[in-house]
């Protein structure tokens, strides 16, 4: 490679990290395009209001629908320009408005049915909304000829009686139009409408026609709205929020650098240098394809950053192999990375199947982490396969080409039996799976539920609460419950303290608006707590229902395709058999600690178990790769066991590393996150070990004994 290609190579690097840095922290043009300051972040982190409704009694038309949605539209733009409405499934509606601080007197008035009037000058009503049977806008011409465009209005029979004897004795003067207090048309009356027909014409343009059609259909809509869920997060809790998750994701970074540079020398620092340019890459696309940045997308961030560094511990560790050989830096790098490449696309893709259908079957917050963990899998392909490629090639062009740059000289490791230990590994995970089912039976028991489940899966209301003190278990039950009780009626309220903070979660049954602001007012008397301070949540048990269904089918669709791919790839289906196996039994050893440790089960317990999946088969499939390589070398005498424990002993060390800077990550994520994050990142951790655990111990053995077991009948059936 000549020097000066290299060199350009290595300032590209340079002009990328700068560039990149640089629109990251100011943007690009006048919309500062880029920007990580301008990324949209969701509610949980910059605080608001997200409420759900559903039709109540009724199959709504899609005029129906759509006119109620512009009536929420226009009530929740007085709150916040950045104030979103939209549509779900065919009788309900989302509403998210980001940064308002009085949020229960915003679910108040969202819940209030218009108020539609046509008023006189001198303030009397002629008509209400229930007068109009409907509006809408039409074109025609005006005398000259030219198009113009009306509103077209028509009348029920009281209706058309009132506007007759109304416009009868107003000809001339205007009647003004008020929706909601908010004069929205004042048209001049020609002459006596007596029909029940009426047409408003005026300078419009055909969208003003429409929109002011909409606004007077939506003073007589009689559709009622019944509340599903509401979630209401204080903006300082969601800045903290963001704060410690962004310095967790800083300090993961730098400490998983620093692994990387320790263990693998130049190439550790050409890819921590990819990793930067990673993270820039990942910033950038959250601003330009406006994506909305929530808690549980910064822990995708974070987690993706994790197994980003998982393609070059693979990349790397087959350099090193080959370096091992006796063979040149530059035959190790170029082996390197053609051998990796397999291992890389098959496990990013396994884990791409999870998080598509995280994107299908999730909820918002849970699309959110669905959406980064999947936009970072792909970044992270590119800069391992391309990037680091790039810099690492840069580094021997230039002329840096000391072997022990590349590679120190370890012990060759003898294979380890794996498999001869494959009944005590057994043994130990059907132990674990056994006591996760019988602490299960004895929570039911004692009446507690056999998991923790959160509201997201059986519903009710739950206040994060942030006190002036640190409130101890006792006094929380002594002084806090009795408070809460007494307005709710609810005896059997649940506290949880938030270790290191002063935060206390409150969850009862599920309360009306009235109650929670009645509650919210107690705890401002009593404890001097700050609006700002509570977070609430209320979930209907429509809703709780819907997120427990769509959890199993999640995991059950996610496993399928997971399957299929395997078996597609490998040509084996033992391959994609003992891959799925070891599957069940991550879910099985998680949900066993997540009835352990009491940690909610709601829905980042689906975002939980998925990441697990995907990263649990990742694991494995490096394993199988090297299986799937080996196989074909064997000769006719050659011990299938040893071949298999000397792939596991191989691939040993990449599964030891990856484990570890995942893990790092998710680590400091836990140390530092708030408390909906340690919910997140405990089990998370849990799985991290378990599937280093299930990938190394569980897979290659259960390959193993259904291969030989196929070996075994074919051979008998010779025999006969």
């Amino acid at each position: 490679m000549k020097k000066s290609k290299s060199i350009l190579r290595l300032l590209l690097t340079v002009i990328l990290i700068v560039g990149l840095g640089f629109t990251v922290i100011t943007g690009i043009g006048k919309s500062k395009t880029g920007a990580m300051k301008n990324i949209k972040l969701g509610l949980d982190l910059a605080g608001g209001v997200s409420i759900t409704y559903q039709v109540k009694d009724k199959n709504p038309t899609k005029e129906e629908m759509s006119d109620t949605i512009y009536k929420l539209q226009k009530r929740v733009e007085q709150y916040s320009t950045e104030a979103s409405v939209y549509q779900e499934g065919d009788d309900r509606i989302n509403i998210e408005i980001p940064g308002v601080t009085d949020a229960n007197k915003i679910l108040d008035e969202l819940g209030k049915p218009g108020s539609l009037s046509f008023q006189t000058a001198d303030g009397e009503t002629v008509l209400t909304g229930t007068d109009v049977k409907s509006a809408s806008a039409k074109s025609g011409q005006d005398d000259m000829g030219n198009k113009e465009y009306s509103v077209e209005l028509n009348l029920t029979k009281s209706g058309t009686k009132k506007f007759a004897t109304a416009t009868q004795n107003n000809i001339g003067k205007q009647i003004a139009i008020i929706y909601d207090g908010e004069t929205i048309s004042s048209p001049v009356v020609r002459s006596a409408i007596t029909g029940g027909q009426a047409y408003i014409t005026g300078d419009f343009t055909y969208e003003e026609a429409d929109n002011l059609a909409s606004t007077i259909r939506i003073g007589g809509l009689k559709l009622e709205l019944e509340e599903l869920r509401s979630n209401v997060v204080g903006a300082q809790l969601g800045e903290q929020a963001l704060s410690t998750s962004l310095k967790a994701g800083v300090i993961g970074l730098i400490l998983v650098f620093l692994f990387m540079i320790l263990v693998y020398r130049l190439p550790g620092l050409a890819s921590s240098l990819a990793l930067l340019i990673y993270t820039e890459i990942v910033l950038v696309i959250l601003n330009a394809f406006d994506v909305t940045l929530t808690l549980p997308g910064i822990a995708g961030i974070i987690l993706s950053i994790g197994m980003a560094v998982d393609a070059n511990v693979i990349i790397f560790a087959r350099v090193r192999e080959e370096m091992a050989k006796g063979k040149t830096v530059k035959s190790s790098l170029k082996a390197g990375f053609q051998k990796a490449m397999s291992a890389i696309v098959d496990g990013n893709v396994t884990t791409l199947i999870a998080a598509a259908v995280l994107w299908f079957k999730g909820s918002g917050t849970v699309k959110g982490f669905a959406q980064t963990l999947a936009i970072g899998i792909v970044v992270s392909m590119f800069t391992a396969l391309v990037i680091t490629r790039m810099i690492v090639y840069a580094f021997y062009g230039i002329g840096i080409r000391k072997e022990s740059l590349y590679y120190h000289q370890m012990k060759e490791r003898k294979p380890v039996n794996f498999l001869g230990k494959k009944k005590i590994f057994f043994s130990v995970s059907i132990a674990l799976i056994l006591a996760g089912f019988v602490i299960m039976g004895v929570n039911s028991a004692k009446g507690n539920g056999a998991l923790a489940y959160s509201l997201d899966f059986q519903g009710g209301t739950s206040m994060n609460v942030k006190f002036d003190k640190d409130y101890s278990i006792d006094e929380i039950d002594e002084e806090i419950v009795p408070v809460v009780e007494k307005i709710t009626g609810d005896h059997n309220i649940q506290t949880q303290k938030v270790s290191g903070t002063k935060q206390v979660i409150i969850k009862t049954k599920t309360l009306s608006l009235a109650k929670r602001e009645q509650v919210n007012k107690a705890l401002k008397t009593t404890f001097g707590v700050k609006e700002s301070d509570i977070t609430a949540e209320n979930i209907s048990s429509t809703i709780s229902g819907e997120m427990r269904r769509d959890a199993v089918i999640a995991v059950i669709v996610a496993t399928i395709f997971m399957l299929l791919y395997i078996w597609f790839r490998f040509k084996d289906v033992r391959f994609a058999t003992s891959a799925v196996a070891a599957l069940l039994h991550d879910v099985l050893v998680v949900l066993a600690f997540y009835a352990a440790s009491r940690i909610s089960v709601g829905t980042t317990f689906i975002a939980c178990m998925l990441t697990i999946v995907g990263y649990s088969i990742n694991a494995t499939i490096v394993i199988f790769d090297r299986i799937r390589e080996e196989l074909p070398l064997m000769k006719r005498n050659d011990d299938l066991a040893e071949m298999v424990n000397k792939c596991i002993t191989q691939t040993l060390t990449r599964s030891i590393y990856t484990s570890l800077t995942t893990f790092i990550m998710v680590f400091v994520l836990f140390i530092m996150g708030v408390s909906s994050i340690r919910e997140f990142a405990a089990p998370l951790m849990a799985g991290i070990i378990c599937g280093g655990y299930s990938s190394v111990c569980i897979t290659g053995a259960l390959w193993y004994v259904m291969k030989t077991k196929a070996s075994k009948k074919a051979t008998n059936k010779k025999k006969k």
